[in-house]
């Protein structure tokens, strides 16, 4: 048997073909990143370099003057930066504990929870006065807290913090054995859900993202539930929404039992 002929640059077909594929390929290009980007409203006052650009997502896209709609709820107002409230004195921690006597029932005499509250001991502070502001204001919304934050000024949330943040994190739990669930360890990339120690602590600590581990698992489940539902809102950016409400149930049973059980 004779092998098959190469093809031939001088092969008709060979030469249509890739002319007509030439011409789709160039067509094509400037169909998408040339005439439909300059087809919005905002196209005509952008150079093709830009319109190109943009329509191949190395720029963002360019403003519009559409109006801002602002939320019909309350949203937070604390604005987060790492190192506000670092360096706490001695005396900021007596005045926190002489405060945090009106959370005893709740949070317990140490900031170690027996009633499924949040257990406050050695939470960071930044988390904590970010959630009294928010409870304050209504933008987190609780008709246990409300009344208990109503008269505190912004000092004394901060001097709470500072004491619960100093308390040290006790547990009597031994070391949870069992390896991390999949949506906590790795997250889902394909739901745009990162894993939750992106945030909470195991691979980096974002500020104002709170310490969970030994929290009550029914706290942590309901807090879970309530984001997804959107009952709770004072997520800077959605954050915490936008992941929730993409978790299955077992997922979030899941998360909250791991972090329920881990010292």
């Amino acid at each position: 048997m004779s092998a098959p002929a190469s093809p031939s640059p001088r092969n008709a077909w060979l030469a249509v073909s890739v002319s007509i594929t030439a011409v789709l390929v160039v067509v094509g290009f400037l169909i998408g990143f040339a005439w439909l980007p300059f087809s919005g409203a905002a196209g005509s006052s952008q150079g093709l370099w830009t319109a190109i650009c943009t329509a191949a997502g190395l720029l963002g896209k360019p403003p519009t003057n559409a109006p801002v709609v602002p939320a019909d709820y309350q949203t937070t107002r604390v604005e987060i930066v790492p190192q506000m409230l670092d360096g706490a004195s001695a005396q900021s921690v007596g005045r926190g504990a002489t405060l945090a006597l009106r959370c005893t029932m709740c949070h317990g005499a140490r900031g170690l929870s027996d009633a499924n509250s949040p257990n406050l001991a050695g939470q960071y502070s930044i988390a904590i006065y970010k959630q009294l502001a928010d409870f304050k204001t209504g933008a987190r919304v609780s008709a246990v807290m409300a009344p208990l934050v109503a008269d505190l000024s912004d000092q004394d949330m901060r001097e709470l913090a500072a004491y619960y943040a100093y308390l040290p994190r006790v547990s009597d739990r031994p070391a949870a054995a069992e390896a991390p669930p999949r949506i906590v360890e790795s997250g889902a990339p394909l739901r745009g859900i990162a894993p939750c120690g992106a945030c909470h602590g195991d691979i980096g600590s974002k500020a104002a993202a709170a310490w969970l581990d030994g929290q009550p698992v029914v706290y942590l489940q309901a807090q879970l539930q309530a984001f997804a539902s959107g009952e709770r809102r004072n997520d800077i950016g959605e954050q915490m929404r936008n992941v929730a409400r993409r978790m299955t149930p077992e997922e979030i049973a899941a998360a909250s039992k791991y972090y329920a059980d881990r010292p």
